[in-house]
């Protein structure tokens, strides 16, 4: 009886170091969405100051395309634009922008002098639309289907790599697809 008092401690410690060591593998940039192969959310955003055409989940279908959130007060948005910009000239799929919890034509200037890689922007002021996606901060970017349809998210800043080995691939694959009524 003595003996199992004393195994109980070394018991309990095992199970612990086995359930953290398993938390190792994990990617810490991976955070899952419930969006995925959901519809993209409803919404109606109006557009950034000197833009014309208001964003609208409407946009999503058709054809595959990327949403990526953005701020002009985000670092990381800064590293990431170039990679958008290039992205953008190679014309696999349009980049929708959502322009999240910035100040009133920030956004706008922030792209006036980086130049701007979206096919439309909507202006998210409130955080609403970020929030119906499910974002946890900016940049994130989602790959969304013919179907408007959620099939991938990107936390953080897109890199050479991700788009090269990951995200182009993908939407590749979501063009050729057929349908799926």
């Amino acid at each position: 009886m003595k003996r199992l008092v004393f195994l109980i401690p070394v018991l309990a410690f095992a199970v612990m170091a086995i359930w953290f060591a398993q938390g190792l593998d994990r990617d810490p940039r991976y955070i899952p969405s419930m969006l995925i192969n959901q519809p993209a959310p409803e919404f109606n955003l109006q557009p950034i100051d000197g833009r014309d055409e208001a964003f609208t989940s409407r946009d999503l279908k058709g054809e595959v395309s990327m949403v990526n959130i953005f701020g002009s007060w985000c670092a990381s948005c800064e590293i990431e634009h170039p990679v958008l910009m290039s992205i953008a000239r190679e014309g696999v799929a349009p980049i929708y922008g959502l322009d999240w919890k910035d100040r009133p034509g920030a956004g706008a200037q922030w792209l006036m002098a980086r130049g701007d890689p979206y096919a439309k922007i909507g202006d998210d002021a409130e955080g609403r639309v970020a929030i119906d996606f499910g974002v946890t901060g900016a940049p994130e970017t989602f790959v969304v289907d013919k179907e408007g349809r959620v099939r991938h998210k990107h936390v953080g800043p897109i890199s050479e790599d991700d788009w090269r080995n990951v995200l182009k691939p993908m939407i590749e694959d979501l063009k050729s697809a057929p349908p799926s009524y």
